[in-house]
């Protein structure tokens, strides 16, 4: 008996096209594009005429150690890849995470829904929300 196997489907990963690399694109989203921030994060974008956003995650110099950047990375990332579908697409983003100053030092440690309640705020500050029909 044959085993029947799912349509493929889009992993989830991300693809080449969807990473943003050369530091002269990411030096010009800093420059040239537009601004939005909440505690912890901020978000600049700027419109790059593909069909796709390309991201880049990038942190403060005084972000934790190699062990935090990384994990906050995973969580950004995940929650980004969560929510892409529902986002307008044609922009460069970057995201600059930095130590946010409210919280004591003890309690610096992210988790998943505090960074995608972060993101969503970010997007919707943006407007890069796509509208239901």
């Amino acid at each position: 008996m044959p085993v029947l196997l799912p349509e493929k489907q889009d992993s989830g990963r991300f693809r080449s096209e969807e990473h943003l690399k050369k530091r002269v694109e990411i030096t010009g989203v800093f420059k040239k594009g537009r601004t939005v921030g909440c505690s912890g994060i901020k978000l600049f974008f700027l419109a790059n005429e593909l069909s796709n956003n390309r991201i880049v995650i990038t942190f403060t110099r005084k972000y934790g150690n190699a062990v935090q950047r990384n994990r906050r990375r995973r969580l950004v990332r995940e929650a980004y890849r969560l929510m892409k579908g529902g986002l307008k697409t044609g922009y460069d983003l970057v995201f600059l995470i930095y130590p946010r100053t409210e919280r004591p030092p003890s309690k610096q440690r992210a988790e998943f829904s505090e960074t995608a309640v972060q993101l969503k705020i970010l997007f919707k500050k943006a407007g890069m929300i796509r509208q239901e029909e």
